[in-house]
């Protein structure tokens, strides 16, 4: 039986550390099928295990994993392999297998020089020949102390393809036995002689099975070890059989006759059992290792089998998988089962830049003088600005800075200041609203964490947590006896502070310029004296001059008081010194004491960081060469001084490390061993490596580091060389994990191990690395284009990432998940793919792929969420950088995820869920989403749990594709004209003269400045045509800006402008028209039309009679149409310039809008009054015709603007008091729509379909949309700002505020919205086929809609002559009964037919027997009757009415309530049959249900609260339950399952109150807030509840926080199923036996969801979108129900 040692569960708090690294100790020879085994079997799944469960990578260090002997590392290899598992692993870091061989002792590769000469002297002077152990060893001097080491022609390396490498092996085999035996010969003579001890004796002849033991246990802390080790021992008995004991007397007389003492040298036997008796026993407690000993007994002939060898690795395999688990994840998982990870992403990643900022320390080893003058300026008070740390490239400025952070808090101790250092070249993002992000997110949250005095203020995050907030928002800091100075936390006045969110919130739709004010807000009011603040900003001279300017701008100047800011710059970068200066100017009255000459030109104080003194350098090489045992000789250590004299750099130094670590005394070393410079260092290096480890190995290792955005984990590297692909076909090979651990312990020195979102990855110390390896294995596109493809490879799961959104996905592979699930409800997101993948696809040009792949990928999205990078996120989907075939799809998926932040950032496992409901409404619009919505379904499906949504209608707002904020540089003026393009082009003038530009897209506002004569032009005006855009400056000049070629801006000529009188202002432009090259142009209160010829800059002119008011040009551009203020129309040649007609309106009032009708053969003129006259221009010999003239009849208002489709035949015509709506194929009013009381309309506009207008009203923030066909306000869309106009471009509708800000909606999008398929009203009943892929709706009104799930869409409406009260399906779903006025409507279902119309008895409800045969209408005066469906025969009359009934399960009783008493009317009879009776009293019934599963039952509630049940055959009554005091019953909500296992009893107190009768017990389920709705479903498996958790989300006011929800829980466990929020407020809530839920809302829509739960076996309720194909091609209006009528009169009358 095996023994174990003590301590199961591990407590070592590993380093941080993201992988568990495990060392394999074995004999070689005696445990290659044990480890076979444990490679292909144990550790995929270990390794999988801990990704999903642990967010862990696994690597196996098996130092003879190489088939090859000669491969095998050496022991100071394995010693250093050992310490690096043991260091850096996040668990257990070893693992032994102790078989029944030692193994022969390894010779030592290294001993000392008094030891070499004491082994020689004894063997000499016992006459043993010497000369194999004299030309095995050369004696190095610059090993410390001098030593003797073996050759490496004795040493085991890898030997050459070939015949005589089996010949060579056996030779070089058998001279390391003859040399092992020479010198265990020595040492025993030794141990004789009493020269040496026994115990020193023991490092000759140990194995390296034993050797690795001993070292892994006794070297280091205990801390280090416990809990972290696990042997298995197996012992074997006989386990050579009757050959092997013939070959141990043969080998014993053999050492006998060599004359060896056996007391001197201890056989392998006693070796082996000092280890597993002694040795390991010994550790059991101090170590507390898990140790393991079995024991086979092997049969006397056949010995040690290979079937019984197999057998004990199978069962080692089980064993060794479950002591594994059980030492990684026992205290792991406790904590976060059952919870959802919520991730800090800025926390984590700053923590990551401190922990950065300490290995950076750890390289300052020469002490610079700048360090000195670094703390002089950060101890100065009242400096106001900023020190700029220069130097040359690799003169060690971030390292300085790096360890003068960690000093700060030394240097100012009597105060506590906050130091924040930002290496911005190791930032996993460089963009600069990134980079600002995070820097306003770090400063917040560490002055939140800060107790700050009552004499400070401070920064409240929260104004519900201020203890005077009721005052603080108008309060003063500065004013002493305001009274919240005497609060501990002070809330400022600054209103920029009162909406800055939570520092552990990032908002996702922060412009650049909020978050420099940001930063600069924060900065000036959170310092202080006793806190203040010291900023490090490192690397930003390797961003992009535009990233350094931007994010130079976004601080104060001056500095405040209490802020020091240090940035380091290279000497070689100008652009952000450049910055500096512009931020930083020369400021008299700044302090400078001790400045020199340059820093008095200049408004930042400066340090030039020198290059390393040499003696510096040399005491830093010798200092790294003495800690790896090493130095040099004399002779060397002059080449050493020659090289430092030419290049003095601390980085150079520790290049030097590398080359001198290698020599020997006997090394033939000159002037050119050593390179003049670090990059021909570098590039030595990396030869010297190629050499040792061979070229493909080391080229692809440090490609594969260069190219990574932010790094590798070893755990990657490994998997990408062990990769054939990429490889050279002469050196393919498994690359095993010691080759790639080997070499980068070579490269220890220049790679650092830093924290990348949970990950340990190796980056380069410094960017010089990169520059060399990309100039020496990276120098072409087409290698880097290879080694990104590679990774994309790796990372994808070895294959292309691509998603095909017309089919269905491939299944992911289960190597690179976006997202490892843990448990249910705990899933990790693989942040290493998300972090790289996107890079590397970039790189390698795949960008359809990573569009299609990745950005509208769920699983992607999911993993960003879950990973806390939702920001990240959006601006991804939002850049249009890359593949633009999908924009639109991306920006709708970038804007429901911004609508959804606040609350995605604490509920990110809730992605799904709201991403489905949002994007539901718009796939028609956005097919491409399909694949995202069918993969959400997909996963839903296989995780086994969870709410989707079938047919959701839209929210009553539509969310914007874009949205744009006000500059903050001009947020505080107001738009005073704004024009676009056809192509969507926007510019706005402001009041103050400067001019806006938006171009679409993923555009930011961008102020066009221009200049003349060194005078910047301000803009007074712009309009709009085609393509062209004409701004008006304010020194009367016209501007003409084809928007196609936007580098050219043609000036009008000045003849143009022309004055009213002399001495006035020029007149101001009202618009114009481009016809192709041409502008013609009218202005206000002017009687003439300009025509400017772009091409030819010539201009004419067009007289007119009185001021122009409008104008059009012909199709065809050969003549032009002017309207005019006294009612005018002039038509003129445009080429002739000639008049060729007129129109006079009868009304004479001002023209202001002219239509083309009928391919030009007509126009229409709209007058001021909104009157239209029709003239007929189709001869145009003839002077024009008056056709028609429509008057405006009701009340008189000027015409604020007019929309025009000629798509729809529709005009718009709008007015304060109302907007007209004409048909222009007839002229004809179509509608009017009036303004609301004490409203007015300001501008409205068509749709694009025509289908809808939006329209704007005054002091009105909202965009209201009205439906034509139905003149129903069916939109509110939301702005941001009170709106100052609506511009309508080709495919979107932007609303301009009066601020400045721009929102975007997609045309389609909204009229998807507005012309969405719902009832007139909200709807009141919904019942649902047995199938589940029909029901019907009624909203009472006259009609009732069959809708068919498979399409989304009613298919029928069952017209009727008054309002349906009821309706009733029956059972087998063939016919409908609706109750109208008292009159029974028979429907056949399929065909909507109505087949009978019932009149008389005045029915109050309608029900049906379950076998779809019978009816039973109830009438509360007449008597109800029962009779034969579908014709109307009675059969009986049933003379009592009973309220609430219900028809029993058979089918046998009508069941209801009378006075309270419960009755059973039979219906075949109609009498009275059955009463329920109480034998303890007479009580009053309140509510009871009849049970589908048990015919003959009823469950009854009694006033009492008392539950019974009621047996109709017996009349047997047993009571079941009394609910307890203060525990009420709602009769409303009263409701069982259909087995009588649950029932509903209530709805209050924020909570759904089930009575469990299987198990008779009570049950209480918590819900977020005040219950609307709650039902259980047909199956009696779940209860569904609609609750309304605002009153727990008070402090938050986003859309989600506020929504209803609808919830599901599962009976059996009382677990959720899942949830989903509801756009609308829910009427109605049924749930079908397919488990589809379906909701009817208020404004008329229908919701369906499906459940996904695998814990019932329940398959998830489908609908399949291929069936809505065919009538997504119709128009909106064409997809209403076909209407199925009535019979006009009653076929049958019950008198």
């Amino acid at each position: 039986m095996p023994s174990q040692g003590k301590g199961r569960h591990p407590t070592h708090p590993c380093c941080g550390s993201s992988c568990v690294k495990l060392y394999v100790c074995s004999n070689p020879e005696d445990s290659v099928i044990e480890r076979r085994a444990l490679r292909e079997k144990v550790f995929p799944s270990f390794r999988e295990h801990c990704r999903n469960w642990l967010a862990l990578d696994v690597r196996l260090i098996d130092p003879f994993e190489s088939g090859d002997p000669n491969c095998w590392p050496d022991a100071n290899t394995r010693q250093q392999l050992i310490e690096e598992c043991r260091q850096n692993s996040a668990g257990p870091f070893l693992l032994a297998l102790v078989g029944h061989q030692y193994g022969a002792a390894a010779l030592p590769t290294q001993v000392e020089a008094s030891e070499y000469q004491l082994l020689l002297q004894q063997s000499q002077h016992a006459g043993i020949c010497t000369r194999q152990l004299e030309r095995a060893y050369r004696r190095d001097e610059n090993v410390v102390p001098p030593s003797y080491r073996l050759m490496s022609s004795v040493k085991s390396s890898c030997s050459p393809p070939g015949e005589e490498k089996e010949d060579k092996e056996n030779s070089m085999m058998r001279h390391q036995e003859d040399l092992r035996m020479v010198l265990q010969t020595a040492v025993s003579l030794c141990v004789q002689n009493r020269l040496m001890t026994a115990e020193r004796a023991q490092m000759f002849y140990r194995s390296a099975l034993d050797a690795d033991l001993r070292f892994a246990l006794e070297s280091g802390s205990v801390k280090d070890i416990l809990n972290r080790c696990v042997i298995y021992v197996h012992k074997v008995v006989n386990a050579d059989g009757e050959r092997g004991k013939a070959q141990r007397n043969s080998e014993l007389q053999q050492e006998l006759k060599a004359g060896i003492s056996e007391q001197t040298v201890p056989t392998t036997s006693e070796l082996l059992s000092q280890l597993c008796d002694s040795f390991l026993p010994a550790l059991l407690t101090s170590r507390q290792i898990l140790l393991y000993t079995t024991t086979t007994e092997c049969d006397h002939r056949h010995g040690y089998t290979t079937a019984r060898r197999r057998a004990y690795a199978d069962s080692l395999c089980q064993q060794v998988f479950s002591d594994l688990m059980a030492l990684t994840d026992s205290s792991s998982l406790p904590q976060l089962r059952g919870k959802a990870q919520v991730i800090d992403a800025p926390s984590r990643e700053w923590a990551e830049q401190e922990q950065l900022c300490s290995i950076l320390a750890q390289f300052y080893s020469i002490t610079q003088p700048e360090e000195e003058k670094i703390r002089d300026y950060v101890k100065q008070e009242y400096q106001q600005r900023p020190l700029v740390l220069t130097g040359g490239p690799c003169t060690g400025k971030t390292v300085l800075v790096a360890h003068c952070a960690e000093q700060i808090n030394a240097w100012l101790a009597d105060c506590d200041p906050v130091v924040i250092s930002c290496f911005c070249s190791f930032s996993v993002n460089t963009s600069p609203k990134y980079l600002l992000s995070r820097l306003c997110h770090q400063i917040a949250f560490r002055y939140d964490q800060r107790p700050l005095p009552k004499t400070d203020s401070c920064f409240c995050s929260d104004l519900d947590e201020c203890s005077c907030n009721t005052n603080c928002g108008s309060a003063s800091v500065l004013e002493p006896h305001n009274d919240c100075c005497r609060a501990e936390r002070v809330c400022d006045g600054d209103s920029n502070f009162s909406n800055t969110p939570h520092s552990s919130t990032i908002e996702v739709d922060v412009s650049l310029s909020e978050l420099e004010e940001r930063l600069a807000s924060l900065l000036t009011h959170l310092p202080s004296t006793k806190h203040p603040l010291v900023l490090i900003l490192d690397g930003l001279d390797q961003l992009d001059n535009n990233v350094v300017a931007q994010i130079i701008s976004g601080l104060p100047s001056p500095l405040p008081d209490a802020v020091k800011l240090v940035v380091t710059v290279s000497s070689s970068r100008a652009g952000l010194l450049q910055a500096i200066k512009l931020r930083y100017p020369r400021q008299g009255s700044l302090p400078r004491p001790g400045s020199d000459d340059r820093e008095e030109e200049t408004g930042y104080a400066c340090i030039q960081l020198q290059s390393g003194d040499r003696k510096q350098c040399a005491k830093l090489l010798e200092s790294l060469l003495r800690d790896s045992g090493r130095k040099v000789t004399s002779g060397q250590q002059a080449l050493v001084n020659r090289a430092l004299t030419s290049c003095c750099l601390p980085l150079y130094a520790r290049l030097l490390n590398a080359h001198t670590s290698l020599w020997h005394s006997d090394s033939d070393v000159t002037e050119s061993s050593l390179p003049d410079c670090v990059h021909s260092s570098i590039s030595a290096l990396l030869d010297h490596l190629e050499q040792k480890h061979g070229s493909s190995l080391v080229a692809r290792t440090v490609s594969y580091v260069s190219l990574s955005r932010t790094g590798l984990c070893e755990s990657e590297l490994v998997d990408l060389l062990s990769s054939a692909r990429g490889v050279p076909a002469e050196c393919e090979g498994t690359v095993s994990q010691v080759d790639v651990e080997w070499l980068l312990m070579d490269l220890k020195d220049f790679l650092v191990k830093r924290p990348v979102a949970d990950s340990r990855v190796l980056s380069w110390v410094s960017r010089h690395f990169k520059l060399v390896v990309t100039k020496k294995y990276l120098g072409t596109h087409e290698a880097r284009r290879k080694i990104h493809s590679e990774m994309v490879d790796y990372l994808s799961g070895g294959r292309v990432v691509f998603v095909n959104h017309t089919s269905e996905t491939e299944n992911e592979p289960d190597g690179q998940p976006f997202v490892f699930p843990a448990t249910e409800d705990v899933c990790w997101a693989n942040t290493r793919k998300i972090l790289e993948l996107p890079h590397h696809l970039q790189q390698s040009g795949r960008l359809e792929d990573m569009e299609r792949g990745l950005l509208m990928s769920s699983v992607f999205h999911r993993a960003m969420v879950q990973a806390g990078m939702l920001s990240d996120l959006v601006a991804m989907l939002e850049a249009d950088e890359g593949s633009t075939k999908f924009l639109r799809e991306r920006w709708l998926l970038a804007s429901t995820l911004k609508s959804s932040a606040c609350f995605l950032q604490t509920s990110p496992l809730q992605l799904p869920t709201v991403m489905e409901t949002s994007i539901l409404p718009y796939l028609d619009v956005f097919p491409a989403l399909e694949g995202y919505v069918r993969d959400i379904r997909q996963d839903r499906r296989k995780k086994g749990k969870g709410v989707g949504s079938l047919l959701c209608s839209s929210s009553s707002s539509v969310p914007p594709i874009w949205y744009l904020g006000p500059n903050l540089k001009s947020r505080k003026n107001s738009v005073v004209e704004t024009a676009c393009t056809e192509c969507g082009v926007v510019v706005e003038i402001m009041d103050e003269g400067s001019a806006w530009i938006w171009r679409g897209s993923a555009c930011d506002l961008v102020e066009l400045s221009l200049s003349k004569e060194q005078q910047e032009l301000r803009f007074a005006g712009v309009k709009g045509s085609g393509r062209f855009l004409l701004l008006s400056t304010r020194c009367n000049e016209l501007l003409a800006w084809d928007v196609a070629d936007p580098e050219r801006l043609i000036e009008v000529k000045q003849s143009l402008k022309t004055e009213s009188v002399a001495g006035q202002t020029a007149s101001t432009i009202e618009g114009f028209v481009s016809c192709q090259e041409k502008l013609c142009m009218w202005w206000k209160k002017e009687s003439f039309v300009s025509v400017f010829d772009i091409s030819s800059s010539t201009a004419t002119r067009f007289q007119c009679q009185s001021s122009v008011m409008c104008l059009i040009a012909s199709s065809n551009s050969l003549s032009i149409y002017c309207g005019q203020e006294d009612g005018t129309v002039s038509i003129f040649d445009l080429i002739t310039s000639s008049l060729l007609g007129t129109c006079v309106n009868s009304t004479h009032s001002a023209v202001m809008r002219v239509i083309l009708c009928e391919e030009e053969q007509g126009i229409a003129c709209v007058d001021k009054g909104g009157s239209i006259a029709l003239w007929d221009i189709a001869d145009k010999q003839q002077p024009p015709r008056l056709v028609k003239e429509n008057s405006n009849q009701g009340k008189t208002s000027s015409v604020l603007n007019t929309d025009y489709s000629e798509a729809v035949s529709t005009l718009l015509v709008c007015q304060s008091h109302q907007v007209t709506l004409w048909d222009t194929c007839n002229w004809e009013m179509w509608d009017q729509f009036l303004a609301s009381q004490g409203k007015a309309f300001t501008q409205a506009v068509l749709s694009l379909d025509g289908h809808l207008f939006l329209a704007l009203l005054d002091h009105f923030l909202l965009v209201l949309v009205w439906r034509v066909s139905t003149g129903e306000c069916v939109l509110s869309l939301e702005t941001n700002a009170q709106p100052f106009t609506l511009l309508k471009t080709a495919l979107d509708i932007v609303c301009v505020s009066q601020d400045g800000g721009l929102t975007v909606w997609d045309s389609e999008m909204i009229n998807a919205a507005g012309t969405a398929t719902k009832m007139k009203r909200g709807v009141k009943a919904v019942v649902v086929e047995q199938t589940g892929k029909c029901f019907y709706t009624a909203d009472g009104s006259e009609n009732v809609w069959r809708w068919s799930l498979d399409v989304g869409l009613p298919r029928f409406t069952f017209l009727h002559d008054g309002p349906v009260e009821k309706m009733q399906l029956s059972p087998n779903s063939s016919h409908l009964l609706s109750l109208s006025a008292g009159e029974i409507y028979i429907w056949q279902t399929k065909t909507g037919e109505n087949i009978a119309r019932i009149r008389g008895g005045g029915t109050a409800d309608v029900l049906i027997t379950p076998n779809s045969k019978f009816g039973v209408s109830i009438s509360k005066r007449g008597l109800s009757r029962v009779w034969k469906l579908p014709h109307g025969g009675i059969v009986c009359s049933i003379h009592q009415y009973l309220s609430d009934a219900q028809v029993s399960a058979e089918g046998t009783f009508l069941v209801g309530l009378r006075y309270g008493d419960l009755l059973a009317a039979s219906l075949w009879s109609g009498s009275i049959s059955k009463r329920f009776s109480c034998m303890e009293n007479s009580e009053r019934v309140v509510a009871f249900r009849t049970l589908w599963d048990h015919p003959d039952f009823v469950v009854v509630l009694t006033a009492s609260e008392a539950v019974y049940t009621w047996k109709l055959s017996e009349e047997t009554v047993c009571q079941h339950f009394q609910l307890p005091f203060m525990f009420h019953c709602q009769p409303q909500d009263f409701h069982m399952s259909p087995d009588g296992s649950y029932a509903l009893l209530s709805t209050d107190n924020n909570s759904v109150n089930i009575l469990d009768l299987s198990r008779v017990r009570l049950c209480s389920l918590k819900a977020e807030g005040p219950v609307i709705k709650a039902c259980l479903d047909k199956t009696g498996c779940y209860v569904v509840y609609v609750c309304n958790p605002s009153g727990r989300e008070r402090s938050c006011a986003c859309d989600l926080h506020s929504k209803l929800v609808l919830t599901v829980i599962r009976l059996s466990d009382r677990e959720r199923v899942g949830s989903v929020h509801l756009h609308k407020t829910p009427l109605v809530l049924t749930v079908s036996e397919q488990q589809g839920v379906f909701v009817g809302f208020d404004d008329g829509s229908v919701g369906v969801f499906s459940v996904a739960d695998a814990a019932v076996n329940e398959e998830e309720f489908v609908w399949d979108r291929e069936n809505l194909k065919g009538e997504l091609i119709k128009c909106p209006l064409d997809r209403e129900p076909l209407r199925c009528l009535c019979l006009s009169k009653p076929n049958i009358t019950w008198s």
